[in-house]
């Protein structure tokens, strides 16, 4: 089930630890835009996650999905906040083939909860443009531990 309920009223009811985390990789992130847009050439980017933040709350990492570049098959034991730096349109497809499209806009924050027991998925974008969001997963809420 997607919600998207505004992110500081979820994170209030279920973890209040996780707003300042979520504030700063917010910050560490938009910095990162903005040095991107003053920089000079463009970097190739690849689809894949780049680690930003743990501690025994919460996960935090920056994944950017590339077109044509799925994200590996993989599941999410634990709840998670997901801010999207560069909104797009992706194509979650489960290990059984089912298929649903997901929307992110630039700027907003949703809630997703654990995924289904046993379930796997993949990412792709099937747009023109790369999809990059931050992803703070919750700790020890429900589901198993994340090592």
């Amino acid at each position: 089930m997607i919600r998207t309920t505004t992110l500081p009223a979820i994170i209030r009811g279920v973890v209040p630890a996780a707003v300042p985390v979520l504030a700063a990789a917010v910050l560490v992130s938009g910095c990162e835009q903005a040095g991107d847009r003053a920089g000079t050439d463009a970097v190739a980017v690849s689809t894949g996650r780049t680690p930003q933040f743990e501690n025994e709350h919460v996960q935090v990492w920056k994944s950017v999905i590339v077109p044509d570049q799925p994200l590996e098959m993989h599941r999410h034991d634990n709840p998670r906040a997901i801010i999207a730096l560069k909104g797009g349109t992706l194509t979650v497809v489960s290990d059984a083939g089912e298929r649903r499209e997901m929307t992110w806009e630039t700027g907003r924050a949703y809630w997703l909860d654990a995924d289904p027991p046993g379930e796997l998925h993949g990412d792709v974008n099937e747009g023109p443009e790369p999809v990059e969001v931050i992803v703070v997963q919750l700790k020890g809420v429900g589901g198993p531990p994340t090592p």
